[in-house]
C-alpha cells in the first residue's frame, strides 16, 4: 500500500521538527517520490548522516509502505 505525500511530510516533520520539507511524486502514482529536506540540524553532518535522519523520521516505512524516495537533504545557507 502506497503512502500519501502528506503522511511522508507529517513523519519528516515530527522527526525532525525544524526541516523544510519539499516532495515531488515523480510518476503521478503515490509509490515513487523524491523528497527534498534542509534543516538546521543537518550542519556538521555528513550526507549520510542526514539521509540516516530521514530515514529514522520514517519509522521502517521506507521499503514497506514507502517503495522508493529518493532523498535530498542539506542544511540551510546561511
Amino acid at each position: 500500500m502506497a503512502m500519501h505525500a502528506h503522511d511522508i511530510e507529517k513523519l519528516i516533520k515530527e522527526g525532525i521538527p525544524d526541516a523544510r520539507v519539499t516532495i515531488e511524486d515523480l510518476r503521478g502514482d503515490g509509490d515513487h517520490y523524491a523528497v527534498y529536506v534542509v534543516s538546521p540540524t543537518f550542519k556538521g553532518k555528513s550526507r549520510v548522516q542526514q539521509h540516516q535522519m530521514v530515514y529514522d523520521a520514517l519509522q521502517g516505512r521506507m521499503g514497506n509502505e514507502l517503495h522508493a524516495l529518493a532523498v535530498q537533504t542539506s542544511a540551510p545557507q546561511d
